[in-house]
């Protein structure tokens, strides 16, 4: 019984593998970019998390300084925000929307090339609220700002990825 069930999960493994592969899946390997050396300014949270994701993800080497660098990621705007979107019949806030928006551009060390001209990519969550539960409601504000950084990083790369030089240098 026991070689049955080892051949039958093989056997279920292999077809699951099959199917995969005739839907075109593939597992994600490292993405290429099109400049070798990057250099990104800053040590805030949304930075430490966009460099790990682009050394583990790309062939890309960061740089510790911008001359060193092929092209260099500035960020032109970073902006968390909180807006009340709803009040309950006693005039209190029963629901928030929040905002996350961030401003990019690549270039080449001198600016003269531009490989991403300035993006800009806002997220959103919303939030029901409650005077009742200040401290979950904090907890879970920080929770949904966690969340919007990573997904924020995965856009990023994605953009990343698909940066193409827009300008040619005048020298």
């Amino acid at each position: 019984m026991w070689s049955f069930e080892r051949s039958a999960r093989a056997a279920f493994a292999g077809a699951i593998a099959a199917l995969l592969a005739a839907c075109g899946f593939h597992l994600r390997g490292q993405e290429q970019m099109l400049f070798e050396t990057l250099y990104i300014p800053g040590n805030n949270p949304l930075v430490t998390e966009l460099k790990r994701n682009v050394s583990a993800a790309s062939k890309t080497r960061l740089v510790d300084r911008p001359g060193d660098a092929q092209a260099v990621f500035g960020f032109t705007q970073e902006l968390r925000e909180k807006v009340i979107l709803s009040f309950n019949a006693a005039g209190r806030v029963s629901e928030y929307q929040l905002r996350y928006r961030v401003a990019f551009r690549v270039t080449d060390p001198k600016g003269a090339r531009v490989y991403l001209p300035t993006s800009e990519i806002q997220l959103t969550r919303d939030m029901a609220y409650s005077d009742a539960q200040v401290l979950a409601k904090e907890t879970e504000e920080a929770l949904l700002y966690r969340d919007m950084q990573r997904d924020m990083v995965q856009q990023i790369m994605r953009r990343l990825v698909a940066a193409k030089p827009a300008s040619v240098s005048i020298e």
